[in-house]
């Protein structure tokens, strides 16, 4: 593959990447808003895994990150 091809491939990677970072933090902020109004609810347990799904939606977003800093 040619210098300039692979580039090409490289910049659509990042704004893959880029992208999913952003769309998962949409996601974990959707999350926390629901968690806390499933509290208000008396859904505590339903409030905790959405808090846990948020996280993960973080440390997936701080793993993108990661990939496109190798990618720099």
């Amino acid at each position: 593959m040619g210098e300039e091809k692979k580039m090409e491939k490289v910049e659509r990677l990042k704004k893959k990447l880029e992208h999913w970072a952003e769309h998962n933090k949409e996601h974990a902020e959707s999350f926390r808003k629901a968690a806390r109004e499933a509290e208000k609810i008396g859904l505590v347990d339903v409030g905790r895994l959405l808090k846990e799904a948020a996280k993960s939606m973080d440390e997936s977003s701080a793993l993108l990150k990661e990939a496109m800093r190798e990618l720099s």
